[in-house]
């Protein structure tokens, strides 16, 4: 018999319960657990059948089961109640961002990613980056921000991952049916597709947009399979992070140069523009573009206004992490547009080159040229972030390079279980969930009773187990011909009372997931003692072409089958945010081991703790803050190493220790209830300190008040009056470049020997110096005296306080003083510099020009 076709048949909503589609193709469903459970109400085996996805629901759902509904007066109630709470939420005008900045009514944030981690059900997402990025998303729409998302739409997504029966990683990749995910095609009034198109080498790619529905905000997907393109081109945006620099750089161009387009097309008007990375970062110069070209702006002028509303978060900690590009790819790619900006190709290249590398053109280095205002994700990676590109801002400490820092946070009603939803709700009030960022809010989880607490733990506990037993692990061996037997064992596997630790991520070879089995003999002894059992649950993906990821896979599958280990380590396969879900709220432990420095911020140590979980991590990323004493545990310390070697030892040492000498012992050291209530106290500052901080609400208030509304009041006033402000910015810069070689700096040796010069702690120094300023006005200057400790021959920690113009010396030099006051003893250290100085300057090193004595 041979298929000539298929017909789709699709269920008829009834009239009474029309608005399931609003909540199926709405997001808003993924942090309201009550549409889950409507959903569940209807038909909960078909909803555990289609993975929870709402639009397949809506359309496979039987007719009868929807008519037995509507005679269901307890379910039409409950219906109604979600409906009304949806419709609340949409139409509420009193949101945060409304009651702070009722001035700013024509504010448009757009905000650009490569990935988006909103739900497993639409998979384009492949790790940390992405789920921070749906999580941003989900706390804009939350606090009320006039907030666009624009990406990509993968038809293939990130792969899923198999374990083959060998140990090692498979990926799968599966066609994306996209009438049955949570988008819809953004149409012109006749019906058809929106279209927007980029240029690439010889021809015109093309793409259509679909719409996401966030809550209150909106993302809008580019996707390039359509007629208008070639095969190749069509294939495109079918995979996240796959194929090669050719794909990469045109995927990124689609993004970034595509994703201004997509606003033009759909009449979006953004005023701040965010970089999530730096694979967007040609966004900046199509806003460059436009300016020179549709507004006749020369590009000097254009560069400045495209810098005051731009933003750019950086999130990687090592120099190989950022895209680069062979320069005769960009000059391929590139070789027009240049000139559509005015400029010629060295000033182009230049704006992606990176001090000491002609030969490649730096996506994260054309961020920051285009970019104001740049951050880093951890207070760490913030100072990491300076240290690798200071050469960016020659002769400017590391501690001035002017990228900041806003830590990572997670949407917490995303991440965290009913169950402990259910809690707080019982004792932190009705209003917490609009109070997730206040620290006081959280106090009173001290009200929850231990034994309640600890056995809401337990429950999600038994629960994970038995998704990850009956879901996940069974599956797989059953799949790579496991015998009966085997399988089996797993019902007698993954104890619910032994010690459970998670480790969830992506596998990358400087997180070390092998880590803890540096010294085999030791961790088989501690996983096994009868009285106090342990056992590890790890989960990953590595990217396909990772080889040593891919070895690091296949090494802890090995382990977990070797006598000792089997039954005490598991690795779970195709590691999704519904695993993570499960993993964050039903282990005992989250361990986290990276090399330090190199994690930017990690947030999956932060899903843990609103759902009572303590962290064991390595002081890196988010935990260096995060970590209070009382809330977890601290692998290592924060000695630098020089040799890999030595920094494996140490660290795996101190993981040995501390499960040893206090996490087991403290686990397992019950009343007369039977609840570890030290554990708990632990579990419940883990809540207290860290939920509020590492939040995604705190998070995006912290954008919005730093970057967002800054980068918006710089774009209003310098654009004003027909750009005049700007005009003058430009010319007052060109004036500064140009008269700069003529600063110099003379100190006063004569009134200040400090070195010899005793002064009693808190005592009031004089300092002053002498500065020739040429042709530049001391109002277009800030002289500094700079100080602070001596250690090695260099001043360390320094601070700095502004000069005042004591007396004008001759037509063109000026005396400089101050007064210091230091209160610590001790030897320190001082000289000047002189940095140019205007109220629009985005930041005070802004031109790059500094002159020290």
């Amino acid at each position: 018999m041979y298929q000539i076709g298929k017909i789709k048949v699709t269920a008829v909503i009834p009239e009474q319960l029309i608005r399931l589609n609003d909540l199926a193709y709405n997001l808003w469903w993924t942090w309201n657990t009550e549409v889950i459970d409507l959903f569940k109400e209807i038909d909960s085996a078909l909803w555990e059948d289609l993975h929870g996805n709402p639009v397949r629901f809506i359309q496979e759902v039987s007719q009868k089961k929807l008519e037995e509904k509507i005679a269901d007066d307890q379910f039409i109630k409950q219906y109604n109640a979600v409906i009304s709470n949806f419709d609340s939420y949409m139409q509420k005008q009193d949101t945060w961002f409304n009651k702070m900045y009722s001035d700013k009514k024509e504010m448009s944030v757009v905000y650009f990613s490569a990935e988006y981690g909103l739900t497993e059900v639409l998979p384009i997402y492949s790790g940390g980056l992405g789920v921070l990025s749906g999580d941003h998303c989900k706390s804009a729409s939350d606090l009320g921000l006039p907030f666009t998302g624009i990406g990509l739409l993968y038809k293939h997504g990130y792969f899923s991952q198999r374990i083959n029966r060998d140990g090692w990683q498979e990926p799968v990749f599966h066609n994306l049916n996209l009438s049955q995910l949570p988008v819809k095609p953004v149409l012109k009034p006749d019906g058809k597709p929106v279209l927007i198109s980029v240029e690439l080498p010889g021809r015109v790619a093309y793409a259509r947009i679909w719409k996401v529905d966030i809550g209150r905000i909106k993302l809008y997907l580019m996707d390039a399979d359509v007629a208008e393109n070639n095969q190749f081109d069509r294939g495109l945006t079918a995979k996240l992070y796959g194929g090669d620099q050719e794909t990469r750089i045109q995927q990124e161009i689609l993004l970034g140069i595509g994703g201004i387009r997509v606003l033009d097309a759909l009449g979006i008007k953004g005023t701040v523009y965010h970089m999530n990375e730096g694979h967007s970062s040609f966004m900046g110069l199509e806003l460059i573009r436009k300016l020179v070209q549709e507004k006749h702006i020369p590009y000097i002028e254009a560069k400045e206004i495209v810098n005051s509303q731009s933003v750019f978060t950086t999130h990687t900690p090592v120099p190989a992490g950022n895209d680069a590009f062979p320069m005769d790819m960009i000059d391929r790619y590139f070789s027009n547009f240049w000139g559509y900006m005015g400029i010629q190709r060295h000033e182009f290249m230049q704006l992606g080159m990176k001090e000491g590398d002609t030969y490649n053109f730096n996506m994260t280095v054309l961020a920051f040229n285009v970019a104001g205002r740049k951050n880093g994700v951890s207070e760490l990676h913030g100072a990491v972030s300076r240290a690798i590109f200071s050469s960016a801002w020659p002769g400017v400490t590391e501690d001035d390079v002017p990228i900041s820092h806003i830590t990572n946070g997670i949407h917490t009603l995303t991440w965290i279980s009913s169950a402990f939803r259910y809690l707080y709700d019982k004792y932190l009030g009705s209003d917490w969930k609009e109070r997730i960022s206040e620290p006081e809010i959280w106090e009173k989880v001290d009200d929850i009773p231990d034994e309640e607490l600890w056995k809401t733990h337990v429950v999600l506990k038994t629960k994970m187990i038995q998704f990850l037993r009956n879901n996940r692990l069974k599956k797989q061996k059953a799949r790579n011909g496991e015998s009966a037997q085997d399988i089996h064992e797993l019902d007698e596997q993954l104890d619910s009372n032994a010690l459970t630790i998670g480790f969830a991520r992506r596998f990358a070879t400087y997180k070390r997931a092998n880590l803890i089995f540096r010294n085999m003999a030791r961790i088989e002894r501690i996983l096994n003692n009868p009285n106090r059992p342990v056992q590890i649950i790890f989960a990953g993906k590595a990217h396909p072409a990772d080889r040593p990821a891919h070895e690091v896979i296949k090494h802890i599958c090995d382990i977990a089958r070797q006598e000792g280990f089997k039954g005490k380590v598991f690795l779970i396969e195709n590691y999704n945010m519904q695993v993570a879900r499960h993993l964050v709220q039903g282990v005992d432990v989250w361990m986290n081991n990276p090399r330090r420095p190199l994690e930017a911020s990690g947030t999956s140590g932060q899903k843990v703790c609103v759902n009572g979980i303590a962290n064991f991590s390595i002081l890196d990323g988010w935990w260096c803050e995060g970590y209070n004493g009382k809330n977890g545990w601290v692998i290592g310390d924060e000695t630098h190493y020089d040799n890999e070697h030595y920094q494996d030892d140490a660290d795996s040492q101190s993981i040995y220790d501390k499960l040893e000498n206090e996490i087991i012992p403290l686990y397992y050291n019950r009343d007369d209830r039977g609840i570890p209530a030290k554990w708990v106290k632990i579990m419940k500052e883990s809540i207290k300190s860290c939920t509020h901080e590492y939040s995604t609400d705190r998070m995006v208030k912290d954008y919005t008040v730093k970057m967002y509304v800054p980068s918006e009041l710089r774009f209003e006033g310098i654009t004003k009056d027909d750009n005049a402000i700007v005009k003058n910015l430009v010319d007052w810069k060109h004036n500064i470049i140009r008269n700069w070689p003529q600063v110099n700096i003379v100190a006063d040796s004569n009134r200040n020997e400090l070195k010899e010069k005793s002064a009693l702690s808190g005592e009031s120094i004089s300092i002053s110096t002498t500065v020739q300023l040429g042709s530049i006005q001391p109002k277009d200057v800030a002289v500094e005296v700079y100080y602070g400790f001596i250690k090695n021959g260099r001043i360390v920690d320094a601070l700095k306080k502004e000069m005042i113009v004591e007396s004008q010396v001759d037509s063109s030099t000026y005396k400089y003083s101050t007064d210091i006051r230091i209160l610590d003893g001790g030897e320190y250290g001082y000289t000047f510099r002189v940095i140019p100085k205007s109220d629009y300057l985005v930041n005070q090193f802004d031109i790059k020009l500094i002159k020290w004595a």
